[in-house]
């Protein structure tokens, strides 16, 4: 196993992230300092006092996720729950690095990328604030046909929203909390819209604008793009990685 160092490892994934290319929630790149030399590289979808214990217990010098520690507004005390992720890293010596938007967006290794592969989907364009929505073609016989294709390769049913059956053959999805952007699918001529989450407006305009609504899940739908991006760097590097799926239901 070959080792790197920290600074080196930060600067392979901003090379492929580009995160200032991105209007972000938060900070993306290393949030916690650790050990200056890196050999095993261990990643998951958020920075839960769970995968860090995990991920300590896997040996990780690094870890990389999709959700960090901090975002903007949050209370800046280091209290509570804070206190206790940030109290592992520094025992332990283990970096942190977090990216946020710039990994739904990466055209291969990134979230949305990655569900499609899962999905089986082509991304024929994007559309959305900062092109973060994509587009693809598809042929489901109904909305029901979609639901089930969902649920088999996510192993988790979907929240569907749809109305009489009907051909699906324009598909439109965004990863995570993304049900703001179902608008813009709306008007991109999406027959459905496919993000983890939906607020209480989405199930009105799914129905009175005959265009189908699935939320599978946070979680579920944002687990590809950091094994993915993660894995690719540190094959980059000579690194050893290791996935580490904390479940979440949400």
């Amino acid at each position: 196993m070959s080792t790197t160092d920290r600074a080196t490892l930060l600067a392979a994934f901003d090379e492929a992230l580009q995160p200032a290319l991105f209007k972000d929630y938060g900070p993306n790149g290393l949030q916690v300092e650790g050990r200056e030399r890196i050999g095993k590289l261990v990643s998951g979808v958020t920075a839960s006092l769970a995968l860090i214990e995990a991920a300590i217990a896997a040996g990780a010098d690094a870890i990389f996720v999709h959700h960090g520690l901090f975002w903007r507004g949050q209370d800046g005390r280091v209290t509570g729950w804070m206190k206790q992720r940030l109290a592992r890293l520094l025992a332990h010596d283990v970096n942190l690095y977090a990216y946020h938007l710039p990994l739904d967006a990466h055209p291969v290794h990134g979230n949305n990328a990655q569900l499609a592969r899962r999905l089986g989907w082509q991304p024929t364009g994007r559309f959305g604030e900062q092109q973060l929505g994509w587009l693809g073609e598809a042929a489901y016989e109904d909305g029901q046909a979609l639901a089930d294709h969902l649920a088999q390769a996510l192993q988790r049913p979907p929240i569907a929203i749809y109305g009489p059956p009907a051909p699906i053959r324009k598909l439109a999805w965004c990863s995570g909390g993304a049900q703001g952007f179902f608008e813009g699918a709306i008007a991109a001529g999406a027959d459905a819209f496919i993000t983890g989450e939906i607020s209480e407006p989405q199930a009105h305009l799914a129905r009175e604008c005959g265009v189908a609504f699935y939320a599978c899940g946070h979680h579920a739908t944002e687990r590809y793009g950091a094994p993915a991006l993660a894995a690719h760097v540190a094959h980059q590097l000579g690194l050893a990685h290791e996935f580490i799926e904390i479940d979440n239901p949400a």
